[in-house]
């Protein structure tokens, strides 16, 4: 399957997964993890840019935190849609881009955001596409959160490990470590649950 594929089926997305899904069930334990994490190192004031932000719940968890300067990036058009309809104020109060990352990451400014995170997301970023990790350490000009799954192998090797989850989509067991470390930044929290490891990286120049 290549990038335009693993797109497409984000694009078509429904069922199990799908934006209607996530604004079902609505922020959780990842939630409250984020926005602490953004607390901690960044404050309300700061620029949050989501990747990957389906029908919006972690992003409606910071707006009703007290965050107000959010951006979501997601490629399933209808997730904002739900968005609108389950989060009306974060509809109202949040900057939405729909397309793919490697599409839209490019146009941002260098250090456009002091905060992006990305959750169970940049997993699905094809290897033909792994060029938006410079891009990434780019435009975050203070905290990045990668909240993915890693696999038990070795991820470090030049073709990250491929798993292919819910009908075929591939999903790409990386060392988000040093992914993020060998692109200047510094690794200040990690923490493995059954499902994912979070890292938190701020800039080398923020530590």
């Amino acid at each position: 399957m290549d990038s335009h594929e693993v797109r497409r089926r984000w694009e078509r997305r429904s069922g199990e997964y799908s934006p209607e899904y996530y604004a079902y069930y609505g922020p959780d334990e990842t939630s409250e993890t984020l926005r602490a994490l953004l607390d901690r190192y960044v404050g309300r004031d700061a620029r949050v840019l989501e990747l990957g932000c389906s029908s919006g719940r972690h992003l409606a968890h910071l707006h009703d935190h007290g965050y107000e300067n959010l951006t979501g990036i997601e490629v399933n058009e209808h997730a904002f849609e739900v968005l609108a309809d389950s989060y009306p104020a974060l509809a109202d109060a949040a900057t939405l881009h729909h397309g793919a990352i490697e599409d839209l990451v490019p146009a941002f400014e260098d250090g456009a955001f002091d905060a992006v995170y990305s959750v169970e997301t940049l997993q699905h970023l094809h290897p033909d596409a792994r060029w938006v990790f410079d891009d990434l350490a780019r435009i975050t000009g203070d905290l990045l959160v990668t909240v993915e799954n890693e696999g038990d192998g070795d991820p470090r090797q030049v073709d990250p490990e491929v798993n292919y989850v819910d009908d075929g989509v591939p999903l790409y067991y990386r060392d988000w470590r040093g992914v993020f470390t060998d692109r200047g930044f510094v690794e200040v929290e990690a923490r493995a649950s059954d499902r994912d490891t979070t890292r938190a990286f701020r800039a080398a120049d923020e530590t």
